[in-house]
C-alpha cells in the first residue's frame, strides 16, 4: 500500500541543521517499494548544489506491523520509522527516530494535501511535544518541482 511517489510536504524535528537551512528547502519526491513483501526500499530524489542526487535506503520489517528498522554503521546510527496514519490514495504520516530525536514527515501523493489532512499532521507533531516553530513545509513550485512531478519512477 505504500508503494509508488509520495512528495515530502512537511516535516517536524529539532534537527538544527534542518531549523539553520529551513530557508533552502527544495521540493522533495520519494518512491517506495515494498520488498519481498515485507521490507522497504526508499528512494528520495532531492536538488542539492543545483543537481539532482538520489538517496537510498533500505527499512526493514520489525515484528510489529507498520514498523521498520534502517540500520547503520554503529550502534547509534539505526533508525526506526514507523507508520502513524496513512491513506495510501493521499497521505501517509511517518514517524522517524534516532538515538532521542523524533521526527514527523507528512507525504501526500501530490504536492498538496487537503487541510483536513494538514491539521491531522500538526496534531501529531504536538502529540510528539513538537512545535511551529520546528515544523517545516517544503515548497510547491518552480522548475525543479515540475521536473520531480513529471518524473515516472
Amino acid at each position: 500500500q505504500l508503494s509508488g511517489k509520495w512528495f515530502l510536504v512537511g516535516m517536524a524535528s529539532r534537527c538544527s541543521h534542518l531549523a539553520e537551512h529551513s530557508h533552502q528547502l527544495e521540493a522533495t519526491m520519494v518512491t517506495m517499494t515494498t520488498l519481498d513483501g515485507q521490507s522497504l526500499a526508499i528512494s528520495t530524489f532531492r536538488k542539492m548544489d543545483r543537481m539532482c542526487w538520489e538517496i537510498r535506503q533500505h527499512y526493514l520489517p520489525t515484528q510489529a506491523p507498520g514498523r521498520f528498522l534502517l540500520k547503520g554503521e554503529g550502534s547509534c546510527s539505526k533508525v526506526d520509522m514507523v507508520v502513524g496514519e496513512a491513506d495510501p490514495s493521499s497521505f501517509i504520516i511517518l514517524y522517524y527516530q534516532k538515538g532521542r530525536n523524533i521526527s514527523v514527515k507528512l507525504y501526500g501523493r501530490t504536492s498538496l494535501v487537503s487541510d483536513a489532512v494538514a491539521d491531522k499532521f500538526e496534531q501529531r507533531v504536538r502529540a510528539m511535544g513538537l512545535s511551529e516553530d520546528v515544523t517545516y513545509y517544503f515548497p510547491t513550485y518552480g522548475g525543479w518541482h515540475t521536473v520531480l512531478r513529471d518524473t515516472r519512477v
